[in-house]
């Protein structure tokens, strides 16, 4: 069984950082492509960014690009979400994916999601 699983969510004031993880377990990491969605209340799912199973390219939203940094490493089966500058409409549940189709993924149909971990960012 694959399983997800989040880390590092928590309360930061605005302009702070945080730095979420996501280990994977149950199949092979190396040839999965990771990323991260978010939900904020009362709204759907949205893409965040992705990175490819060796890393070397990374996607990004619009409006994270420039404060939010994906990496992985496959030696540890672990895939981050390195978040700077931090808003007040970053604040949702941030979910860890992972899937075999980028375009899939990006659509919000990852094969795999973790249970997510709520990142809330005060004013």
């Amino acid at each position: 069984q694959v399983q997800l699983v989040e880390s590092g969510g928590g309360l930061v004031q605005a302009g702070g950082s945080l730095r979420l993880s996501c280990v994977v377990s149950g199949r092979t990491f190396n040839n999965l492509i990771m990323g991260w969605f978010r939900q904020a209340p009362g709204k759907e799912r949205k893409f965040v960014a992705a990175i490819s199973w060796s890393g070397s390219s990374t996607y990004y939203e619009d409006s994270v690009k420039g404060r939010f940094s994906i990496s992985r490493e496959n030696a540890k089966n672990t895939v981050y979400l390195e978040m700077n500058i931090l808003k007040p409409e970053d604040t949702a549940v941030y979910y860890c994916v992972g899937g075999s189709s980028l375009y899939r993924l990006k659509s919000g149909g990852s094969d795999y999601w973790g249970q997510g971990t709520q990142v809330t960012v005060s004013s």
